[in-house]
């Protein structure tokens, strides 16, 4: 008798394929890297200089041992600039990709689903939002917001801090919190139009998904649309989602950049990394290394993110062959 063979998940099958893509794994490792020293190393003691603390006398330093990286023009410390703006750079790309994913996949499992006039129409609004111009509607979406953004912030480190907290606490948990509170209106801005693309990719699965026997057999069984839809067809869509999610999150990231670049994005005096690009690029010529730094760690993130996102189309392909 021969032994029996143990059967193994898609899921698993398809971590095997990723295991093998060395571009894949090496875009994990180093973002893993870069998502622990943004993330983590802030919160790590005084490891950090003040990345906000300006000292004229220590201007443009070279990279050395009490500046990694070197100074910028008004002496601050590069090294803890770049991971500050990092840690904002990666929320943007995160929290604004997870909105745009989020409201791109009940437009298009509704509309692949629901079929009829419901798709028409809804397609119909998909194509009309493609037309606008992209990046004015952005800008003015994030001005109309603005306003909201002081009471978040307070509302925020009231929440964190307690009302009762003494000021240097207040001032502390204000200095971490306002960063990200005061881009929410950016995150609801290019999240608000970033779902265009993916809504077209999950009714275009939803559609083909929902025509096969398995869903067939359970509407014969009674179960509810929506059980179905997200229960048995949008598990069995997540491959493309998954892609497409990857492959949003450099995009978004480039396109916060390209609004800090241009003085919409990050308020002064802090930083991401399309704001330390745009600071760089002005004293390029004196002090190359303000752009080289930030402009690096931009770039292998955005490079990590492409190469995973290819590796688990590769990967997630369900006509690739099982070994």
């Amino acid at each position: 008798m021969t032994p029996e063979e143990k059967g193994t998940s898609l899921w698993y099958d398809a971590w095997l394929r990723l295991r093998r893509n060395r571009a894949a794994m090496v875009g994990i490792v180093i973002l893993a890297l870069i998502v622990f020293t943004c993330v983590v190393l802030p919160w790590v003691g005084d490891f950090l200089k003040d990345p906000n603390k300006t000292d004229l006398v220590h201007r443009n330093l070279r990279p050395g041992s009490e500046h990694w990286f070197g100074t910028d023009h008004l002496g601050r410390d590069l090294f803890a600039r770049v991971i500050f703006g990092g840690r904002i750079s990666i929320a943007v790309g995160l929290i604004t990709t997870f909105v745009a994913v989020t409201i791109g996949v009940v437009w298009g499992a509704v509309a692949g689903y629901v079929g009829g006039s419901t798709d028409a129409l809804l397609m119909r609004i998909v194509d009309i939002l493609y037309a606008l111009p992209f990046l004015v509607i952005i800008i003015l979406l994030k001005k109309i917001l603005e306003p909201m953004t002081d009471d978040l912030t307070e509302s925020t480190v009231n929440l964190i801090a307690g009302k009762e907290a003494p000021l240097k606490k207040l001032s502390d948990t204000r200095n971490w919190v306002e960063p990200l509170t005061t881009l929410v209106p950016v995150f609801i801005a290019i999240g608000a139009l970033s779902w265009l693309t993916v809504s077209r990719i999950v009714r275009a699965q939803v559609q083909s998904v929902a025509s096969l026997d398995y869903v067939e057999a359970a509407r014969s069984l009674g179960l509810g649309h929506l059980r179905i839809l997200f229960r048995h067809i949008l598990p069995n869509s997540l491959g493309p989602i998954i892609v497409y999610t990857t492959l949003t999150i450099p995009g978004v990231m480039m396109f916060e950049a390209t609004l800090s670049f241009l003085g919409l994005g990050v308020k002064a005096p802090n930083s991401s990394w399309g704001v330390l690009i745009q600071e760089g690029a002005n004293f390029m010529l004196t002090n190359p290394m303000q752009l080289f730094f930030p402009s690096l760690f931009f770039s292998l993130t955005l490079f990590s993110l492409n190469f995973l996102g290819d590796g688990l189309r590769d990967a997630l392909d369900p006509k690739a062959s099982k070994d």
